[in-house]
């Protein structure tokens, strides 16, 4: 068992890491959480080549991509947590098919206090990651951050944690069916959720229940990306060593998805997972694709979508605002990548930390 580990409050309180902080949490409520998590993919792609190029140049995937100030719990989650506040605020009438506060998508420009609101997510979301850190908790810090900064900012503005649940949380069929439900009719919502639509009047109609991804949501589909998604994170990563290189890739290809074309799959939790379940499972040098990496890569992977999947059905679909199934499924798949790494089953742990345990 080893010794607890001090808590360093340094990191927490430094002010150019704060300032950041604020800053990325601004930028992803100004750009909107998906357009500044594009950007984050982008920067992970120019990180991992630098990185490729030259092993000692690491900084602009850890110090910028993944830190302060672009890091998808302080950038992304800044942005979701602006979203979520701007809904409240009547702010949003985008004539978007879901919740308004589920328009991550939607840049929310120069408002003062939608800023702000992202600038003090922002800090939240990097305070999160350094708690994680600082423990050495055997999960993406990250990932982590994102998630808990989601479930922080429902709580805050006064949104249902999970949401209505008038008929099976796992259910899709309703959608299928395009069955809808009154916002603001006590006898269907609870006679208060026309607030959180943005102030729309009782008589709004929303649908019953509101998928993630309306191209990505059946079961077989989400195992099937699942499993060569895996895949091509394993490969890519025992070619090149680089585990978050498949992660930039697949966060980059959602700008297509933010300009519009249909069924764009969602895939950096399934390509991450994959590649750090393959790392970890040939050990601490990943260099020369094997077959069992390839294997292991792509059983993380089809693992990792179908808990992405089932978080969205539970936390997602019957909710208001956007708590990103990816993420969570990152938590659940480096956790398992960790656990297994301490039991002995794995050799490695690839990037996920153990020393915690």
């Amino acid at each position: 068992m080893t010794a607890p580990l001090q808590l360093d409050l340094a990191a927490f309180v430094d002010p150019t890491l704060l300032l950041a902080a604020l800053a990325g949490g601004a930028f992803g409520a100004a750009l909107g959480a998906l357009p500044a998590f594009i950007f984050t993919g982008f920067m992970v792609i120019a990180g991992q080549v630098a990185e490729y190029v030259n092993p000692d140049a690491a900084g602009i995937t850890t110090a910028v991509a993944f830190g302060p100030p672009f890091s998808p719990a302080i950038s992304f989650a800044g942005g979701a947590a602006a979203a979520a506040y701007a809904a409240k605020r009547g702010y949003m009438d985008t004539g978007f098919d879901y919740h308004e506060a589920k328009n991550i998508a939607f840049a929310q420009g120069t408002k003062p206090d939608v800023l702000a609101v992202g600038a003090v997510f922002g800090v939240v979301g990097f305070w999160l990651t350094e708690l994680s850190n600082a423990f050495l908790l055997p999960w993406d810090s990250i990932a982590m951050g994102v998630t808990l900064s989601a479930l922080i900012h429902r709580v805050a503005f006064g949104y249902a944690i999970i949401g209505d649940r008038g008929g099976s949380l796992l259910d899709m069929s309703p959608f299928e069916r395009e069955e809808t439900r009154v916002i603001g009719d006590s006898a269907t919502d609870g006679g208060d959720d026309a607030a959180t639509d943005g102030g729309t009047a009782t008589g709004k109609t929303r649908f019953a229940v509101e998928p993630w991804l309306p191209h990505q949501y059946k079961w077989s589909g989400v195992a099937t990306i699942g499993v060569f998604g895996g895949l091509l994170g394993a490969f890519i990563a025992l070619e090149t060593g680089l585990v978050f290189m498949g992660f930039g890739i697949s966060a980059a290809t959602l700008v297509f998805l933010n300009c519009g074309v249909e069924k764009i799959p969602v895939t950096h939790h399934i390509t991450l997972i994959g590649a750090a379940g393959a790392v970890a499972a040939v050990g601490g040098d990943p260099a020369g694709a094997t077959t069992l990496g390839l294997v292991a890569g792509g059983v993380f992977g089809v693992i990792s979508a179908l808990f992405g999947e089932a978080f969205q059905r539970v936390f997602y679909a019957h909710g208001d605002t956007h708590w990103d199934p990816p993420a969570a499924a990152i938590v659940l798949g480096s956790l398992l990548i960790g656990l297994l790494a301490i039991v002995g089953v794995l050799p490695d742990s690839s990037y996920v930390p153990t020393l915690g345990l």
